[in-house]
């Protein structure tokens, strides 16, 4: 639940068009797709052009995951047509005019926000069988 909320279907168009892709819309959905998550959490600090996504994916996912410049923006597309992405105008008039921005919508942070605490729930599980010890980020 996001913010006592459940996200479900016939919440609104943007969300039901995501559904529509196969991602998440309500915790009985499968996850969103690691590409989806680190797309979104990168913009969760702000617009970015497409180029600055893709290191920020690398910086944080390190070795673990391989995403290439058609992963990043082959998601952008479908996070844009979702509603759950869209474009922004560049910040400055000092910024390469031929670099697209793009933000993360209301939809698309409570989507997020919805994966979070599913992963949440999930890892204290996996804490509750010590999987992972109590106290370990992960």
């Amino acid at each position: 639940m996001a913010g006592g909320r459940a996200l479900t279907r016939g919440r609104g168009p943007a969300l039901d068009n995501y559904y529509c892709y196969g991602y998440i819309c309500c915790r009985n959905m499968s996850s969103l797709t690691p590409a989806v998550v680190h797309v979104l959490l990168a913009l969760a600090a702000g617009e970015r052009h497409g180029y600055a996504i893709l290191k920020d994916v690398q910086e944080r996912a390190g070795s673990r995951l391989r995403f290439g410049p058609g992963t990043i923006y082959g998601t952008l597309q479908r996070l844009m047509e979702s509603g759950w992405v869209e474009e922004a105008s560049p910040p400055g008039a000092g910024e390469d005019q031929r670099r697209r921005y793009y933000r993360m919508t209301r939809d698309g942070r409570e989507a997020l926000r919805e994966e979070v605490d599913r992963l949440g729930a999930l890892l204290d599980v996996a804490r509750t069988h010590r999987i992972v010890p109590r106290g370990s980020r992960g």
